[in-house]
């Protein structure tokens, strides 16, 4: 199923000024673009600050500088814009193998493949966002099926609109935009509005023939795209320094086992040349170009630098299911699309024996093509004496700093986060509890061992600073072992808390 992002840029010229000029006035004050228009200059481009305070495109140098003295005026470069655009584009690649720009103020990104190693395309849509305003961009986004679904919701849906837009749901998310959003030229948007044809719900609903009469193929189209009814291919851009391998069809293919042997070529024919480049390989990008036009792309990533021909392949073909050949398939692309260095590795003569050294990377690469990425990890030491700060997750091949628990600290293999309040009754004060209810289920306490102080860390919140909690390892008549807490002494209406259960 095909998912495409579309990057909206709405102030890409003046946000490229001041990314590359350090003279550039900061981004509260307000900055413009001028270019020469019926012998005059006219604003090409404004920034938000400047936008908000009524200069608009198209207006006047001169009535401009006239509202907003001292503002600052640059000559426009459409060259440099779109060459600018073009390699933000190819810098969207480390995000998904497809992306291309749209000119002027977009780029478009199929992200159906690639979603999975960011933990979701609501997550990925997230990094995205963070990443580019991070780098001066303004920018909003959204996805759909279509890309023309994507390009109308990003433009033109109220901000607080999801940008995620469901699969099959194109025609709900458009239903209420201005007919502009389904980029028409001016003049045609004119004449619909004439017809009192202002949203595109109003224009979906008419009978198509007299409509293709009355206002033209070309809206029809447009419409279809956006809906999903009529294809609309994109020219992906590719860095020409990418290590790519291609293999064109004289025939469509289609059958799984084809797409397997494809894909194992393909591999055998990468490797090879990544050897020669000294490179090993963190991404793989695979696409599939349908005989329709349309593009089919899967994604796996390695936990580290590899050139195992036979790993990688079975990375790829454990994802081939999700390709939809459609009518067949014409060619097969397959890239590095994350690349390190890595040194060549003699291979006779290796120590295969009891105390070889095991290659994690293939199980985790395994792993996290099954259950993704993100719930791959391992648990590392945090410098913290309440329990659910302890620890924090860590890629699952990160280097280990010297950090480590106490042999003898006694800690459940199971923590609850945040802990889970039970009703306790203790025979004495500052005792053990004799007895707790935890999710409704009753159990007497037969041994324990306790307390075990814990205060709060003061230096990190000012509210902990009166934290106190006595955790008791406590055993059930059925055996089950538990660690609870008190967080008060008994005297003030103490609360207790189960915090984990041991193995």
């Amino acid at each position: 199923m095909r998912r495409v992002v579309s990057l909206y840029l709405p102030t890409w010229p003046s946000d490229r000024i001041r990314r590359r000029d350090k003279a550039a006035p900061p981004r509260d004050k307000p900055l413009v673009t001028a270019t020469a228009a019926n012998g005059s200059r006219v604003v090409a481009s404004a920034c938000r600050a400047a936008q908000a305070l009524g200069i608009r495109a198209g207006m006047a140098v001169a009535q401009a500088q006239a509202m907003v003295p001292g503002i600052t005026v640059r000559e426009a470069a459409p060259d440099a814009d779109a060459d600018a655009l073009a390699r933000l584009a190819a810098w969207c690649l480390w995000c998904a193998p497809l992306t291309a720009p749209d000119p002027p103020d977009g780029i478009w990104i199929e992200i159906a493949g690639s979603a999975h190693l960011f933990g979701g395309e609501a997550a990925m849509l997230r990094t995205l966002l963070t990443r580019l305003r991070d780098g001066g961009c303004t920018v909003r986004l959204a996805v759909a099926d279509t890309p023309g679904a994507a390009w109308a919701v990003a433009r033109f849906a109220p901000r607080e609109t999801s940008p995620l837009v469901g699969p099959g749901q194109m025609a709900a998310a458009v239903a209420s935009l201005p007919v502009r959003a389904l980029r028409l030229a001016p003049e045609t948007v004119a004449g619909l509005v004439e017809l009192g044809i202002e949203r595109v719900a109003q224009l979906a609903a008419l009978p198509r023939g007299p409509l293709s009469l009355r206002v033209g193929r070309a809206v029809l189209q447009r419409l279809d795209q956006v809906l999903g009814h009529a294809p609309e291919p994109i020219a992906w851009v590719m860095p020409a320094e990418a290590v790519v391998v291609r293999r064109a069809f004289p025939e469509p293919i289609s059958a799984p086992s084809t797409l397997e042997r494809v894909a194992t070529d393909l591999t055998g024919d990468l490797v090879a040349l990544l050897a020669r480049r000294g490179l090993g390989a963190r991404r793989l990008d695979l696409t599939f170009r349908r005989v329709d036009g349309g593009v089919h792309a899967i994604c796996v990533g390695t936990a580290s630098a590899t050139r195992d021909a036979a790993h990688l392949t079975r990375l790829l073909c454990a994802r081939l299911a999700e390709v939809d050949p459609g009518f067949g398939l014409d060619e097969a692309t397959l890239a590095a699309g994350r690349t390190e260095p890595l040194a060549a590795v003699q291979g006779e003569g290796l120590d295969t024996g009891e105390t070889a050294q095991v290659d994690l990377a293939v199980l985790v690469d395994r792993l996290a093509a099954r259950a993704g990425a993100r719930r791959v990890f391992r648990v590392v030491p945090v410098e913290s004496r309440v329990p659910e700060r302890s620890q924090r997750r860590a890629p699952p091949l990160a280097p280990a700093d010297g950090r480590s628990w106490p042999a003898d600290l006694a800690r459940p293999a199971r923590l609850f986060e945040p802990p889970e309040p039970v009703q306790a009754t203790a025979l004495l004060p500052d005792a053990p509890p004799a007895l707790f209810v935890w999710r409704g289920v009753r159990h007497r306490v037969v041994r324990a061992d306790g307390p075990e102080r814990v205060r709060g860390e003061w230096w990190a919140a000012e509210g902990e600073l009166a934290s106190l909690r006595d955790y008791y390892r406590v055993e059930t008549e059925d055996g089950a072992r538990y660690w609870i807490y008190r967080d008060a002494p008994m005297a003030e209406g103490p609360r207790w808390w189960l915090q984990g259960v041991f193995g």
